[in-house]
């Protein structure tokens, strides 16, 4: 069963980004939707500004994952319904839609992600082979070979590594995280931790500096994070926070410094955010605002 089906909340994708033709100083939010239009941005600026218009060519389904490429030249939305991903040209708006690959996703998408370069972009799908990775250049180019060893399961997340030079991805099945080496394509999976996730894997991120990378998943502790390298991948597992989150974590990312971890859960209070220093600190505090429902995604901006 995917992932709509199994949860009762609207909100699906928030992503902030660097701004591209808007006030100075803002940035954008962008949200994706079980009802058309299924994506919306907002110019953000210490609160939310005004919504661009709608694109001329909507997505066609739900819109499970967005994001912008490096410097929010594109916006990507991952979605329920054939062509499974819709990519729009983004100048202080959004313009017109990319042509679907000729190689499409043949399942819902749950996740997408641009390379750090823009020269490649990667799909998280319900269905074998769960992940699709095509070139980019102002559209999609030949899909690249699959991976030699296929995840196992739905792949929910999908985050390229900040150097270009691995991606990695959260999903439903053992190891719940996995890591490939990346140079125009996939290359070997890492070899798995010794310590595996526990629950099935939800979101995942590495750190700014490519030193760590977590995945929430759907057992407790509910979040896990390792140390991280390319040249011999996952090291031993961190101390647990001390205070958990509350429920299956969905979505997790670091602050664009690494000195934070942040977490979205299906329990009150549906978010939290840890210092970090390889490894996790005392919890924040809780916001005095609490969001409502539960939470599905997290980014820093």
């Amino acid at each position: 069963m995917g992932r709509l089906r199994e949860l009762d909340d609207v909100i699906l994708a928030f992503k902030a980004a660097t701004h591209s033709g808007g006030p100075a100083g803002s940035t954008l939010i962008a949200y994706g939707s079980t009802a058309s239009p299924y994506v919306s941005v907002y110019d953000w600026a210490a609160g939310f500004g005004a919504k661009y218009s709608n694109p001329a060519t909507l997505p066609t389904g739900f819109a499970n994952g967005v994001t912008f490429s490096s410097g929010s030249n594109a916006i990507a939305v991952a979605h329920d319904t054939s062509p499974y991903v819709s990519v729009y040209l983004w100048s202080g708006g959004f313009g017109s839609k990319y042509s679907d690959p000729a190689s499409l996703p043949g399942s819902d998408c749950w996740s997408v992600d641009f390379s750090p370069s823009n020269n490649d972009i990667v799909l998280g799908s319900e269905l074998t082979p769960f992940i699709h990775a095509y070139p980019w250049s102002s559209g999609f180019g030949t899909k690249y070979s699959n991976p030699a060893t296929l995840p196992f399961a739905s792949s929910w997340d999908v985050d390229f590594h900040p150097l270009g030079s691995a991606v990695a991805l959260a999903s439903n099945n053992v190891p719940r995280l996995s890591v490939y080496g990346w140079s125009s394509g996939f290359g070997s999976k890492y070899a798995d931790m010794a310590s595996l996730p526990a629950g099935g894997g939800r979101g995942t991120s590495f750190s700014s500096t490519g030193d760590d990378v977590a995945v929430g998943t759907g057992t407790t502790p509910y979040v896990f994070a390792y140390p991280f390298t390319i040249a011999f991948g996952f090291g031993t597992k961190y101390a647990d926070p001390a205070s958990l989150p509350a429920g299956t974590t969905m979505s997790v990312d670091f602050s664009a410094d690494s000195t934070s971890i942040a977490v979205a859960h299906d329990s009150s209070p549906a978010i939290g955010a840890y210092p970090w220093s390889a490894g996790f600190g005392t919890k924040y505090a809780n916001p005095a605002t609490l969001p409502g429902g539960n939470g599905q995604a997290i980014s820093y901006n």
